[in-house]
């Protein structure tokens, strides 16, 4: 079991629920922004059973195609999509990225009708390729336009889009979104700082997408030429971010802060998403993606506990995955009670399976530190953690910050208290901490020999 300390299918005749996707009227939205009601508002026993009739529809598919996952489905005994149930789904195999590389580019495609190639940004080691179907991308659209709409944006926003676009999901599944939406989509990309700057500036967007790292550099940048922000809310993702950040991009870009969770494997962003009305939760888009949470040994935990967040492509007709393990560690829980939003949630993502660090016995997750770092008001929003592996093991955090003597003491002592373990905290001038303009931010580096990832260390 996970440990981490807290803080804080074809036609199946329902409305709402075809094998094509209902897109919503641009500018018609249900009460606190549901775009569409009766997907994300329908009563988890009829939406179960949607579930039930996806998954068998999945089953079918993937038998029919052969390959790796028809394979392990007749190893275990599933030679037919009768045979299959949510109630049994424990006991369907896996599928991870190391089986997406072993059958690189395109073993995992059981549908020939493709009409575009998305891919992973390859931090893992290598690129992961995508195939979508035209059913795809309009399921990506409608999900993305439920993301937006939950987030308070409508018809009549204006959505300055600085996430990258190309192979990378951020900017195409933003941009599909926002159109579905009806709202004004301002595709940016990443980068080009400055022109950034000047169009918020002309263009007065009222909702920002792109990752947190690069909303604190934008934010700095309009600072910096003395552009008055017009954000009503931002929606942040692509790389772990903490609500200490968020307090961050508040003070920054006086804005509303909201998480956005998704997996190119998957689909891209939209898999969830936080809510004006989820209570720091991300509402899953579980009537086409059904959402698991495992140990280590592969079993279910409950709700509230931190596992390994595995999914299920329902509706997916390119490149559908099976119980998909993502490495992404979060919990689960269940709708809010009384909300009109009747979806599961999940909470923003507490690290990856893969950048756990093991420090004297201890167990922590970046984010762990991150979440006492930005607490202190006297931590600017950059920082780097350092995994020394060159004798005994040891954790450095640079952090930029105010001359204030006791800063370094306070943060040990905070992070002592949090972690079970002594780090070392070196406050370092500005500009220290390596900044990025494009892609994701890098918190964590290890030091297994030569100079330090960055200056200050010894």
């Amino acid at each position: 079991m996970w440990q981490y300390r807290t803080t804080s299918a074809p036609a199946d005749g329902n409305r709402g629920y075809r094998w094509g996707v209902r897109a919503a009227r641009p500018g018609c939205m249900g009460v606190l922004g549901l775009v569409e009601p009766d997907a994300e508002g329908v009563r988890p026993s009829v939406r179960r059973g949607v579930q039930e009739r996806r998954l068998r529809g999945l089953v079918g598919r993937l038998l029919a195609a052969g390959g790796v996952q028809a394979g392990r489905l007749r190893g275990v005994g599933v030679g037919d999509a009768a045979d299959v149930s949510l109630d049994v789904l424990g006991r369907l195999p896996f599928v991870t990225k190391q089986d997406l590389w072993e059958n690189y580019p395109d073993g995992f495609q059981v549908d020939d009708r493709i009409v575009c190639i998305h891919g992973s940004s390859g931090t893992g080691g290598r690129p992961t390729l995508i195939s979508y179907t035209a059913h795809d991308v309009d399921v990506w659209a409608s999900v993305m336009a439920r993301a937006l709409g939950g987030a308070g944006a409508t018809s009549r926003s204006r959505i300055h889009n600085a996430y990258g676009y190309g192979l990378f999901t951020g900017g195409l599944g933003v941009h599909h979104g926002g159109m579905r939406l009806g709202a004004t989509v301002i595709p940016l990309s990443g980068g080009m700082t400055e022109r950034q700057v000047r169009l918020i500036a002309d263009l007065r967007p009222d909702v920002l997408c792109c990752t947190p790292s690069y909303a604190v550099h934008l934010g700095e940048a309009l600072r910096h030429n003395g552009v008055e922000p017009s954000f009503r809310v931002g929606v942040f993702g692509a790389e772990p971010w903490t609500d200490g950040m968020r307090e961050q991009l508040r003070s920054l870009l006086g804005l509303t802060a909201l998480d956005i969770y998704g997996l190119s494997e998957i689909i891209g962003p939209g898999v969830a998403c936080e809510s004006l009305d989820s209570q720091g939760m991300l509402n899953v888009a579980e009537d086409h993606f059904l959402v698991e949470a495992i140990d280590e040994q592969g079993n279910a935990v409950p709700d509230g506990t931190p596992g390994e967040l595995v999914f299920t492509t329902l509706t997916k007709t390119g490149m559908p995955l099976l119980r998909y393990r993502s490495g992404d560690v979060a919990t689960l829980a269940g709708p809010v009670e009384g909300s009109p939003r009747t979806l599961r949630r999940m909470s923003k993502v507490l690290g990856r399976r893969d950048d756990m660090l093991v420090v004297r016995g201890v167990n922590v997750f970046p984010t762990e530190i991150e979440s006492v770092v930005l607490a202190d008001p006297r931590v600017g929003p950059h920082y780097l953690i350092v995994e020394d592996r060159r004798a005994r093991p040891e954790l450095w955090v640079v952090v930029e910050g105010s001359s204030d003597g006791r800063l370094a003491d306070d943060l040990t002592g905070a992070l002592r208290e949090r972690l079970g373990l002594t780090c070392k905290v070196v406050v370092a001038p500005d500009g220290t901490v390596p900044r990025t303009e494009t892609g994701k931010a890098r918190r964590l580096a290890r030091w297994d020999e030569g100079q330090p990832p960055v200056a200050g260390l010894s």
